[in-house]
């Protein structure tokens, strides 16, 4: 298994044979958010097998970026986002429902995130992945974390895109929490240091780089038999071996 964090809630997970990318968001500038990461090789993302959308928020379900992909890429996304998406084929899933993707099975988990878009209210999921990897989207802790089974990767959102929070997000301290429940064998912090808004300036903030680094410390208090690995966007990591 190899994953790769391109910023923000977008990971390109390799698993079993098959290629998934969560959540894409591939843009310099969204709205009044500007790209404070590198930018992502789109020549690297030409084989996906399939997106996951965990909801559709704006940083997680942008359409400009849907288009940079492969028109045959398939969506696989929560109940009701599929109206949102135009002619792409999506595959909607219910919370406790599952498809089968390149081999691999890919089920709809709980989430505890409110989400409106327009008019539109669209639940939010996260997924596991061949029962083996779990990526949370965007939630809050909910107590059926306690239930995933055993997990060798768990990927979980550590801020946002601001210099504050608001509810339905986990922080570093909540996030450690969260391990605590779910027991992975390794935790990769994301959904932070990638956006932020263009009026507080193109200068370094606090809030891009210390969310993984307080998560790690929360997490040796609180969960100190999970392995956290923190990268960079567009780093790797393969867990049959070392960082790439």
């Amino acid at each position: 298994m190899r994953v790769t964090w391109l910023g923000h809630a977008t990971v390109c997970i390799e698993l079993g044979g098959a290629t998934l990318l969560t959540d894409p968001l591939l843009r310099w500038r969204l709205g009044h958010l500007t790209r404070r990461a590198p930018a992502v090789d789109l020549d690297a993302l030409a084989r996906i097998d399939a997106v996951l959308l965990s909801h559709v928020h704006r940083d997680h379900l942008d359409l400009p970026s849907l288009r940079q992909l492969p028109d045959a890429v398939p969506v696989v996304a929560p109940r009701g986002a599929a109206a949102m998406l135009g002619a792409r084929e999506a595959v909607e899933l219910d919370v406790g429902e599952w498809v089968e993707v390149a081999g691999v099975k890919v089920m709809a988990t709980p989430a505890v995130h409110e989400v409106r878009r327009g008019r539109r209210f669209v639940p939010a999921i996260g997924y596991t992945i061949a029962d083996r990897t779990y990526f949370a989207g965007d939630t809050d802790v909910f107590p059926e974390m306690e239930s995933m089974g055993t997990l060798e990767l768990a990927l979980i959102p550590v801020w946002g895109w601001g210099p504050s929070l608001g509810e339905g997000h986990l922080d570093p301290r909540r996030a450690a929490e969260a391990l605590r429940l779910l027991r992975p064998r390794v935790a990769v912090p994301i959904h932070w240091g990638t956006y932020f808004p263009a009026h507080l300036g193109l200068r370094g903030h606090h809030r891009l780089r210390d969310p993984p680094l307080e998560f790690a410390r929360e997490a040796a208090e609180l969960a100190p038999d999970v392995e956290v690995r923190v990268l960079r966007p567009g780093e790797s990591l393969d867990l049959e071996g070392e960082d790439a």
